[in-house]
């Protein structure tokens, strides 16, 4: 007897339902994309428990004909392509006709529709493909889709879902780049009975990017209008300051599509090289009109991936466009007066991260201080250095930290005999001491005391906090809120303070005292940014590179003069390092060079 055969209905439909609900943002996805095709101009989301048990989508599109509706919710039965070559001018966002067979396959379906001229409505329920009922009833012109229970007759798929809030995030941004995408439909998006987002719909992109991203975003981008060969290109790219460490910034829609492409996401990068960081990436909302025969959008069912007929021009059209851009406008950030602080003696609170802190210090600026008096208001003389550096790369000099720990230059003992030489190129000081010449690296030096001093302090869970006053407004995506409530925790271990406003806006007050002038919200950011990797908890490695960043920048940089005092000051903390011989990146803060070789190298010994 033969070994293969057919496989029926119902394994087919829960089969290919996977290529198309993967989670309940598919659902969401699928759904609202009909409704916009079907001419909605106000589209409700609802959802409860990530979408995973309840999701509702409401729209005052056109409605279905009661005759349409159980054909409707059969594999590949479409009203939007009649043959083949309708592949070739696709203008509809769905097309497919897999959507409803395949949510319906893996949850309860109950659908109310009704068309314009129709008298009554229709509900209608299907249950894992099953149809259960179909009965007229009153109910407003439009359609509304329910699904309850996702993925119950499958559970093998439901067991690897996320957490409630991690899949209500998902269906968040979803929504956030439907409305972008579509500025002229009101979206409307609730979830556990909360507003969570909801847009005019009066067709201004940059409104829905204000309740977005909100007022930071918007007051930093650079409008884009352009056309080349059938090409049009328009909506915002942001001001190089604003960037972050992975690319959810980067938005862009071909005709009323969200997609991913890598050709258009390396023209922006490629846009931008010289005007932002390594490892950073820029804002980006862009629409693009092209003519359908140019691209196919028939590549996978998520139908996300495209493919140009001409992407070496496309390539050329965005990347000197947004070039022209950048080099066209005053880039010059302006420092608010929140931002530019002028340091005064810290009040600082050694406390559990879980309590209250108890004292706040202002940090305020004014223009009344002379430098010396900034100088006598140091808590310690070197730490009042502070500016953004480069990483440095990874250098071992295990057989020359063999030697310092040998020579003990930096024991008690030996610091009464160090002798100060001076400083040179603005970044190394030399110290003379028992035959042998010692030469320290001002910036990794600093950048270890630092490093050190603060993971001491994460680990006992006893940080020093600098308030801010005033502090420091975050606007959130619901994923990062999420993510914040969820290890909030390890923030203030770190010596972050923060205050829910309600909904997505969260006031820091607190910053980890040891870095002056860090304002942390970029600290923030990237830390958000790392956990939206969805590791199951902060790593205590991924804490040690943002903490070896945070004190990376805090720290002196080269070719900044420091007094002697202010390097011995460095020098008497260095010794009370842990392991004073490498920065955090793993560089050496010092090295030496003895009297005999110096002595061969000036031929005085053969």
């Amino acid at each position: 007897m033969g070994k293969i055969q057919v496989l029926d209905g119902e394994t087919i439909n829960k089969i290919a339902a996977g290529e198309v609900v993967e989670r309940p943002s598919s659902v969401v996805k699928e759904l609202v994309e009909n409704a916009i095709d079907a001419g909605a101009t106000a589209i409700t989301i609802e959802i409860q428990d990530g979408g995973i048990s309840f999701v509702r989508i409401t729209d005052n599109g056109s409605g279905m004909e009661k005759e349409d509706i159980a054909m409707a919710f059969l594999r590949h039965s479409t009203s939007k392509i009649r043959s083949s070559e309708d592949l070739q001018t696709i203008h509809s966002l769905g097309f497919r006709g897999e959507a409803l067979s395949s949510i319906s396959a893996v949850a309860q379906v109950e659908l109310l529709t009704k068309t314009a001229h129709a008298m009554t409505g229709c509900r209608y329920r299907i249950d894992g493909g099953v149809e259960k009922s179909m009965e007229d009833i009153g109910c407003p012109d439009g359609t509304t889709f329910i699904v309850r229970q996702l993925f119950y007759n499958t559970p093998a798929r439901r067991k690897f879902l996320k957490s409630n809030m991690t899949e209500a995030g998902y269906i968040s941004d979803l929504i956030a780049r439907l409305a972008m995408s579509h500025p002229e439909v009101s979206f409307k998006f609730i979830n556990n009975r909360q507003n969570r987002l909801h847009t005019s719909g009066n067709g201004r992109l940059k409104d829905i990017l204000y309740h977005i991203y909100g007022r930071d975003i918007s007051s930093n981008l650079l409008p884009v209008e352009a056309e080349r060969d059938n090409i049009q290109m328009t909506g915002f790219i942001g001001k190089p300051i604003i960037c972050r460490g992975n690319r959810s910034y980067e938005n862009y829609f071909i005709n009323g599509r969200y997609i991913k492409s890598p050709i258009i996401t390396q023209a922006i990068e490629d846009a931008y090289k010289t005007f932002t960081m390594v490892h950073k990436f820029p804002f980006a909302v862009l629409h693009f009109a092209l003519d359908t025969a140019e691209l196919d959008v028939n590549v996978h069912p998520t139908k996300m991936e495209v493919r140009f007929s001409n992407g070496q021009e496309l390539y050329r059209f965005v990347y000197e466009t947004l070039r022209n851009i950048l080099f066209g406008r005053e880039l010059i950030p302006e420092v608010k007066p929140s931002e530019a602080k002028i340091w005064e003696a810290p009040k600082t609170v050694s406390q559990p991260a879980s309590s209250k802190p108890i004292q706040k210090s202002a940090v305020q600026p004014t223009h009344s201080e002379k430098p010396e008096e900034k100088k006598e208001k140091l808590p310690e003389p070197f730490e009042k250095n502070r500016l953004e550096a480069r990483k440095s790369s990874l250098v071992e000099e295990k057989t020359q930290q063999y030697e310092l720990f040998e020579t003990g230059l930096l024991t008690k003992e030996a610091r009464i005999r160090h002798k100060l030489i001076g400083q040179v190129f603005e970044t190394y000081w030399i110290v003379e001491y028992d035959g042998k010449l010692f030469i320290i690296d001002q910036h990794a030096a600093h950048e270890k005391v630092l490093y050190e001093k603060l993971m001491k302090r994460f680990k006992e869970s006893q940080p020093m906090i600098q308030m801010l006053q005033p502090p420091i407004v975050l606007t959130l995506s619901m994923t990062e809120v999420d993510l914040l409530n969820r290890y909030m925790d390890d923030f203030k271990r770190m010596g972050f303070e923060f205050e829910s406003f309600g909904g997505k806006e969260y006031a820091l007050r607190g910053v980890p005292s040891d870095l002056y002038g860090f304002t942390g919200k970029e600290m923030v950011t990237e830390l958000l940014d790392d956990l939206s990797g969805e590791s199951p908890r902060i790593r205590t490695d991924m804490i040690g590179d943002r903490i070896a960043t945070m004190a990376c920048k805090a720290a002196v940089k080269g070719n900044m003069r420091i007094s002697p005092k202010e390097a011995d000051a460095l020098i008497e903390e260095l010794l009370q390092a842990e392991n004073p011989y490498t920065c955090p990146h793993g560089r050496p803060t010092i090295i030496s060079m003895t009297k005999t070789e110096l002595e061969k190298r000036f031929k005085r010994i053969v």
